[in-house]
């Protein structure tokens, strides 16, 4: 009897054991950078060296039709962060949250719907470690349950032992300010690049071309340190690894069209132990999958209102997409009002603005040299006339056969051969609008109005309630959508305990007295997921309660 109870306690904890293995979540990291089209070696870029994404993609799998739900960082990254299209949840004009000289209203904090999270606070509610170093830029503050770190400083390696992690790592430096604000020797010779038909041949068009590419070229750099690192840590061979864009290209008349150029982005991803290597993937699919497929792959449940389905792991749709979306919507100053469908081969734009050019002087753009050279040859009529397509006023739809006219010079919209693929996307379009609405068709500053329930300022979260029973204690908040973070703080810890000294942006890195001598809090706030937290008495909670796009409540209870 002995020997059996032996056998068969050694039998229920190998099958618990063969069971915590199955159920291992994965770890998952995303090498994000911004602004480029698919300029690297391994999508055919011959001017450009990426040895180290090309191996990525050698070892990965290389996706061919990825595109995202804008040409341009804030409303594009609302979407990947939340797996919501940016215009059905009033995160559509670039930016909300800014300087107030590049935007026409004050700077605010998009309130989304009460029923959408960032989904990396589902990750954190099912034992994920989360960081992100350190780019959000999703048209709202972000509530302190979305990371357990994000700055400059954020690792994935700062986690506990065995604990799983998501970690994004972005690298800034093809961004479009680093093609005027980078004065480093150049990798690229500027008379050997290939000037694409969108522009003049000119010197600084020339010089421009070989500044992203260099960018490029270093920024292949930084990810091949990053891979060499999880190398050496272990990771590398257990670990899904992303690596894409933000968006597509950095140019004038590339960042901020919902063209090609504008939305394509690279996106190469390694499965743990190589699987699938060198393998290519054709199906169109949309930044705003990003969010769902990455809860699929940790087998976490996918909330039912995601826009996005999952193209990865179990939960992956059994229906393949037929089209992708996109908008363009107030670009700074400038407002516009644009929406795009793609199919594998045909791209259809219709134009709510046909009055107003292509062309916006933005800031930015115009920082940029080649923009002198441009705007000098217009002015003197030196632009070919697919060239001065930009700066023209724009017919209500357009409609490209994009593998046969890769710069969509040439308007397909009334060529009678192309009428019924014309009135197919334009049936797409118009249901992929009906289906997920668009807060565009009110003007901004009611839409923000809307937002504030009708007021003048912005709304304020409610402070938590706190309910004792015993030793336990539970957490809620009236306001609809909130979502809960906190802090405990065990009695005679050398914790911060002074309220005024809180800053929810510092995500955690609280600071406060004690008997006169400043200290730090627990570096992470927890995600509140209904749990009963245990305290003794002298023991006291931090909470924060906040509602995106609603001011944070922070509350300090101890417990008697």
């Amino acid at each position: 009897m002995k020997r059996l109870l032996t056998l068969l306690f050694v039998m229920l904890c190998f099958h618990g054991f063969t069971q915590m293995k199955k159920s291992k979540q994965p770890n998952i990291i995303w090498i994000t950078c911004e602004d480029i089209s698919p300029y690297i070696g391994a999508y055919g870029a011959s001017q450009v060296r990426t040895p180290n994404i090309d191996q990525l993609a050698q070892e990965g799998v290389k996706f061919n039709r990825v595109y995202t739900t804008a040409g341009v960082c804030a409303p594009s990254r609302s979407a990947i962060i939340t797996g919501m299209y940016q215009t059905s949840i009033g995160t559509h004009h670039m930016r909300t949250i800014g300087d107030p000289k590049y935007q026409p209203v004050p700077s605010y904090s998009a309130v989304i719907p009460a029923y959408v999270r960032c989904f990396p606070e589902y990750l954190r509610k099912q034992g994920y470690y989360c960081t992100n170093n350190e780019k959000q830029d999703y048209q709202f503050e972000t509530p302190v349950t979305v990371w357990d770190e994000s700055s400059s400083a954020a690792s994935h390696t700062n986690r506990a032992v065995g604990q799983p992690f998501f970690a994004v790592y972005n690298f800034f430096i093809t961004h479009e300010s680093q093609q005027f604000a980078r004065k480093d020797s150049l990798l690229v010779d500027p008379q050997s690049v290939d000037v694409p038909a969108l522009y003049p041949n000119t010197n600084n068009v020339r010089k421009d071309l070989a500044r992203m590419y260099t960018n490029i070229e270093r920024m292949d750099q930084q990810v091949g340190e990053l891979l060499d690192r999880l190398k050496k840590e272990g990771e590398y061979e257990n670990t899904y690894i992303f690596f894409f864009s933000d968006h597509g290209g950095v140019l004038p008349w590339m960042k901020r069209e919902v063209l090609e150029r504008g939305t394509h982005i690279p996106f190469i991803v390694r499965f743990p132990k190589g699987d699938f290597a060198g393998s290519e993937n054709n199906d169109l699919i949309s930044a705003v999958d990003l969010a769902p497929t990455i809860l699929s792959l940790a087998k976490i449940k996918v909330p039912a209102y995601m826009q996005g389905q999952a193209f990865l792991g179990k939960q992956k749709s059994k229906q393949k997409r037929n089209y992708v979306f996109a908008a363009r919507d107030r670009m700074d100053t400038e407002y516009d009002r644009v929406r795009m469908v793609r199919d594998t081969a045909f791209r259809y734009v219709y134009n709510y603005m046909p009055d107003k050019i292509n062309y916006q002087a933005i800031e930015f753009r115009l920082s940029i040299p080649m923009m002198n050279d441009i705007l000098k040859y217009k002015e003197e009529g030196k632009l070919t006339t697919e060239q001065m397509n930009w700066f023209k006023t724009k017919p209500l739809e357009e409609l490209y056969h994009v593998k046969s006219d890769p710069y969509e010079f040439k308007n397909l919209g009334n060529d009678i051969l192309y009428a019924d693929k014309l009135n197919e996307l334009r049936s797409a379009l118009n249901t992929w609008i009906a289906e997920v609405g668009d807060m565009a068709e009110v003007p901004e500053k009611e839409m923000i109005k809307q937002m504030w329930n009708g007021q003048d300022s912005v709304p304020h979260t409610e402070k938590v309630t706190v309910t004792v029973r015993g030793k336990n204690v539970t957490l809620s908040c009236r306001t609809q959508g909130a979502s809960i973070g906190y802090q405990l703080l065990k009695q005679g810890a050398n914790y911060a305990t002074e309220m005024h000294e809180i800053k929810t942006w510092d995500f955690g890195l609280v600071y406060g007295n004690r008997n006169g001598v400043k200290v730090p809090a627990p570096k992470t706030w927890k995600v509140y997921n209904g749990e009963k937290i245990q305290m003794q008495k002298g023991d006291s909670l931090i909470v924060n309660t906040m509602r995106i796009g609603y001011k944070p409540a922070i509350t300090k209870f101890e417990m008697e």
